[in-house]
């Protein structure tokens, strides 16, 4: 028998009604994403923020399960953030519940999308890094 594994989860979500101050600093949104990755136990690898004039933030936590992003409107108190994760090892929905919290969102909506779908086999697992063949022959 034939089934469907996804190798990734990924979450978009809209955070709105945000504390305008909180998400126009380059510095407390680079902290958050951090701390709210690190909730999750995702192994972080690198991280990147921009803030805009005159307004305005953006950046990225690269993780070694996928990444977690971020673009803030302070003017319209509203921040985009992806969150995408590969395995089982980490649940996304631990970073958007953590972020909704640090950014002072009152009002959430999110999406899930299964992304890179496979057909596997019955008893079959999907492989989420190359060397993974390697460790389940030895």
């Amino acid at each position: 028998m034939i089934k469907m594994e996804a190798l990734g989860r990924q979450i978009l979500v809209e955070f709105y009604d945000c504390n305008e101050s909180k998400i126009n600093d380059v510095v407390f949104i680079e902290q958050s994403l951090i701390q709210a990755t690190k909730a999750s136990f995702a192994s972080i690898i690198s991280h990147n923020f921009h803030k805009f004039s005159p307004h305005g933030v953006s950046g990225v936590v690269v993780i070694a399960e996928s990444h977690v992003a971020i673009h803030t409107w302070p003017e319209y108190r509203y921040a985009a953030v992806d969150i995408f994760t590969c395995g089982e090892s980490i649940d996304p929905w631990i970073i958007q519940d953590r972020l909704k919290d640090l950014l002072g969102s009152e009002n959430v909506s999110s999406m899930e999308m299964k992304r890179g779908m496979f057909r596997v086999a019955e008893g079959q697992k999907l492989l989420f890094k190359p060397d993974q063949k390697l460790d389940q022959q030895n």
